[in-house]
């Protein structure tokens, strides 16, 4: 009889600032926690922004409790620390008054059914005079750690070491540029002048130092200074996409988690003005995210999420990048996310794929609800319906494995047709906020939550049936 194959899994960390950096070590630590994992132990990592720091520590050997332990102020001498105080005050410095980028803004004109609005709005925005220094060297930092690893009878007698620290974990050499050789590490960034999507960690991508990429990803437009990697100027990744949970749909994964602090399925309701501002972008973050989502599960590949819920919104206010609050969104992300995932139902084995083509099919109308956890669906086509569990607390959603469906939302509708896997993607397979999907509709939910509303699933490998970007982004996951 085969051995069977060991599951291959993918984590995806998306931006959110300071503050989504915090909650998202929160998060990460719940999963350990409760599914008894190492997040180290992920096949392929790929972070964005804010997640482009953590996923780079990851992929450097630096564990989850580590970093917890950092942000409660345990450090040791040889691991990085996560102080984001020398980026700067919470708001930006003044810009130059100059425009960001002319020739995106002139594409954005051109074309404007295949670029979105956060894109057009990086480019109209003055150059940022902000230096990001401090999280390449934050990133430096953890590359010498292996270079000179911590003594192990020095560890074993500390106080103060991390219990990470204490595992004994041999950290693979690292390839050219500083990137580690597993788990396979991806940094998505985008192209200033041309408004693409760059792979760094990925063939294809420009070469780059592990440090300038995550700079690089990390660059807010009008508040940071673009980062030159090749002759060409890069910025904050999360300026295309939250997360880039689409440039998996073609990997040979199973299963992908996903941690995306600047979406949310439940949401809060702030007064004040710039939270009101903050929550409509988080919105259409959330309808991007959503149709990610039904890309990636399309092509065969589990996808669980994991977003702020309303108690971490209370928490997170307005600003992403106000350093005052992050102790307490950290606190908080670990007491819901933990919520959440004990809330998730247990996994259930996969039905057998059925010979028809068709994606549509009976609509289950069978669940449960309770208050007790955070909201989060789980649905699997051909089987029952999902279970629905809603409360106040981080969001978590798992979507099924099969193609064809749209679930991962409030409303899972059930179907029936094979397993199959989309080929890789050439081209950025996701559209424009403002395009609609193939085959139905992706919005939020009426009465001001954000909760995606989402029809019959996606033809295979597709997400909109807009016109494709011009620009082809660069080192795709295959």
């Amino acid at each position: 009889m085969p051995r069977k194959r060991a599951s291959r899994r993918g984590l995806v960390l998306g931006a959110g600032g300071v503050l989504g950096s915090a909650w998202m070590i929160g998060a990460l630590r719940a999963i350990e926690a409760e599914q008894g994992v190492d997040v180290r132990d992920h096949d392929v990592v790929v972070g964005t922004s804010a997640g482009s720091v953590i996923a780079a520590l990851l992929g450097l050997g630096i564990g989850a409790d580590v970093m917890v332990n950092s942000e409660r102020g345990v450090f040791e001498p040889g691991y990085p620390v996560l102080d984001y105080r020398d980026l700067g005050a919470s708001l930006p410095p003044r810009p130059r008054m100059r425009m960001g980028s002319p020739r995106l803004l002139t594409a954005s004109a051109l074309h404007p059914r295949q670029t979105t609005p956060m894109v057009a709005l990086a480019a109209l925005l003055p150059q940022g005079r902000g230096q990001i220094a401090a999280i390449g060297d934050l990133v430096t930092a953890a590359t010498e750690r292996l270079e000179h690893p911590l003594n192990p009878l020095a560890a074993k007698h500390s106080t103060a070491v991390p219990p990470g620290a204490r595992r004994g974990r041999q950290q693979e050499p690292l390839g050219s540029n500083g990137w580690p050789l597993h788990p396979r590490l991806h940094i998505v960034a985008m192209d200033f002048d041309t408004g693409g999507r760059v792979l760094f960690g990925s063939e294809g991508a420009p070469p780059s130092p592990l440090s300038h990429a995550v700079m690089a990803s990390c660059a807010i437009p009008g508040w940071y200074a673009p980062i030159r990697i090749s002759g060409r100027r890069f910025v904050d990744g999360g300026t295309r996409s939250p997360a880039s949970l689409d440039l998996l749909a073609g990997s040979n994964l199973d299963e992908v988690t996903v941690l995306a602090p600047a979406c949310s399925f439940e949401s809060d309701r702030p007064r004040g003005a710039v939270a009101l501002v903050e929550r409509q972008m988080r919105r259409a973050a959330t309808r991007r995210l959503a149709r990610e989502i039904e890309l990636v599960q399309a092509a065969g590949i589990k996808v669980t999420v994991l977003c702020p819920g309303p108690e971490d919104l209370q928490v997170i206010g307005g600003n992403m990048m106000d350093l005052t609050r992050r102790a307490e969104v950290f606190e908080t992300s670990l007491r819901t996310s933990t919520a959440a995932l004990r809330a998730l139902p247990a996994p259930t084995a996969s039905p057998v794929a059925r010979p028809a083509r068709s994606t549509t099919g009976p609509r289950s109308t069978t669940g449960s609800r309770n208050t007790t956890g955070s909201r989060n669906t789980t649905g699997t086509r051909g089987t029952t319906a999902p279970t629905r569990t809603a409360t106040a607390t981080s969001r978590a959603v798992t979507a099924p494995t099969q193609a064809g469906t749209g679930s991962a939302t409030a409303s899972t509708r059930a179907g029936t047709g094979p397993t199959r896997r989309a080929a890789a993607p050439t081209q950025d397979a996701v559209q424009d906020d403002t395009a609609p999907t193939r085959g139905g509709t992706t919005g939020p939910r009426a009465g001001g939550g954000t909760t995606p509303r989402t029809t019959r699933g996606t033809s295979r490998g597709a997400a909109g049936d807009g016109s494709r970007e011009e620009n082809a982004d660069l080192g795709l996951v295959g």
